[in-house]
């Protein structure tokens, strides 16, 4: 591609050159650039991307594009007024505008985007499409799964992505939307058929401030959507629904709306309700995972796919990995992964296991560091009512003090009377835990969910909770299957 055929295409202040050179693919990252591509200068939290552009240069940069003034550069620079922009909007031109060639559903809310996401693909492939998958535990193209770094990639990334499901075979791309995302412009420009909000709840408040700020993110998908479907048993998705002018499409289970679950049967590994005169299945348990079929039906109907195909979809998945998973063991007690790590997300686990759990429930869960701490005595007392015993532990405590981390915790939890213990190892904590429990208890391991490291300082360290579990039977003479 030619550079005066992308200055068609994007918002620039100026550029220091008429000459109409040749330009191949776009990064943000001075480290993975090849030469020929071109270089953008995102400002972040941490790193300045303008300190970088030199590196870029000296590693064959076509060009740069760059909201600041650059010394000392030979190649051409592009200025603009938001870099961030400009790389969403470069992406969409450099790789041929794929997201318009599929079907993008994006899904949205503080929980249940990603099971709602493994939902939406089992039904779509059901009735014979090919999907890809982009969300927070992995990115699904073909027969391909790597796991993710983030919920939604970078612009650029997303641009590959995209172009690769194309080359798959792909008509569907369903994929979690973050509030990040948003925000930030990483998804500017994608056509999404249609939006899914889950919900609101409290989480991010370190990086939007307010939970109106917070929602205001979130409400963007909805300007970028043909069909907006929103669960109005949520406060924050009333709001949302009242400022719809599009398409739209409500479910709930106990407020008015389109589409209302009803007959209602949670059993201990599904549940089972009546939508429009018929009966559907979910081979997990409890009330956000009504909520989550209601998303993941809502989204199919409206893309016109068959209710037999819907209801082979769902009795068909087990949702996500990490999202309330049984282990198999070898044990007389039952043991359970689940990505839960807000307040609500931690409500709605340990509520559902209270209803059926024959025994004590203990959890294993912590706060992670360098984000919302305003959230984490909230986490405390909600794991202290519903628990019989915690661990308060480490979750991702990056460069924040992790002593500082608990006791933020613990000051929630001492409100309930929940007998806990504070081990600040993780392993420690799981294998305390698991030596603590017995006949019918269960046991949850909360807050990393599918992650399988630890971000401790400025690494990230291997660490897989299902396998500190196998070792653990392993060494007491059981092999897990």
């Amino acid at each position: 591609m030619k550079l005066n055929e992308l200055l068609k295409n994007i918002d620039y202040v100026s550029c220091n050159t008429k000459s109409d050179i040749e330009i191949s693919e776009i990064t943000n990252n001075s480290k993975t650039l090849k030469p020929g591509d071109i270089f953008v200068c995102i400002k972040g939290y941490k790193t300045d991307g303008h300190n970088y552009a030199k590196n870029a240069e000296k590693s064959g940069a076509s060009c740069i594009i760059a909201s600041e003034p650059l010394n000392g550069i030979n190649i051409p620079v592009i200025y603009v007024k938001n870099t961030r922009l400009a790389l969403a909007q470069a992406s969409k031109v450099i790789f041929g505008n794929p997201s318009g060639k599929l079907k993008v559903i994006g899904v949205t809310g503080t929980n249940g985007k990603t099971t709602t996401c493994y939902l939406i693909k089992s039904i779509l492939e059901a009735a014979g499409e090919t999907v890809g998958l982009i969300g927070t535990a992995e990115t699904i193209v073909g027969s391909t799964r790597v796991p993710a770094m983030r919920t939604t990639p970078e612009a650029h990334e997303l641009g590959k992505l995209f172009s690769d499901m194309l080359r798959m075979g792909a008509t569907y791309c369903v994929m979690e939307v973050s509030s990040h995302s948003l925000e930030l412009y990483r998804v500017h420009g994608i056509e999404f058929v249609a939006g899914v909000f889950t919900n609101l709840t409290h989480d991010h408040l370190d990086f939007h401030g307010t939970m109106e700020n917070y929602f205001a993110a979130k409400a963007k998908l909805f300007d970028m959507c043909d069909i907006s479907i929103v669960n109005t048993d949520d406060d924050w998705g009333k709001k949302l629904a009242e400022k719809q002018h599009k398409k739209l499409i409500t479910y709930s289970i106990s407020s008015p709306s389109d589409y209302r679950a009803e007959n209602i049967i949670y059993n201990p590994d599904s549940v089972e309700f009546d939508l429009g005169g018929k009966q559907y299945r979910l081979g997990i348990p409890g009330r956000f995972s009504v909520y989550n079929a209601l998303a993941a039906i809502c989204a199919c109907k409206a893309l016109s796919v068959d209710d037999e195909k819907i209801r082979l979809g769902l009795a068909g998945t087990s949702g996500a990995k990490g999202r309330c998973e049984v282990l198999k063991t070898p044990s007389d007690f039952k043991i359970i992964i689940d990505y839960a790590h807000t307040p609500d997300g931690l409500y709605n686990i340990l509520d559902t296991l209270k209803k059926f759990a024959p025994g004590r429930i203990i959890c294993v869960f912590g706060a992670a560091g360098e984000r919302d701490a305003i959230k984490r005595p909230e986490m405390g007392e909600v794991v202290g009512k519903y628990a019989d015993i915690a661990y308060i532990t480490a979750d991702n405590p990056i460069n924040e003090d992790l002593t500082v981390i608990c006791s933020q915790v613990e000051s929630g939890i001492k409100k309930t009377g929940c007998k806990y213990h504070i081990i600040y190892d993780r392993k420690e904590a799981i294998i305390s835990a698991l030596n603590a429990a017995k006949k019918n208890d269960t046991l949850l391991l909360a807050g990393k969910g599918h992650e399988t490291y630890q971000l401790i300082g400025d690494e990230k360290v291997p660490f897989s909770e299902a396998g500190i579990v196998k070792e653990y039977f392993k060494n007491r003479g059981n092999s897990l299957e």
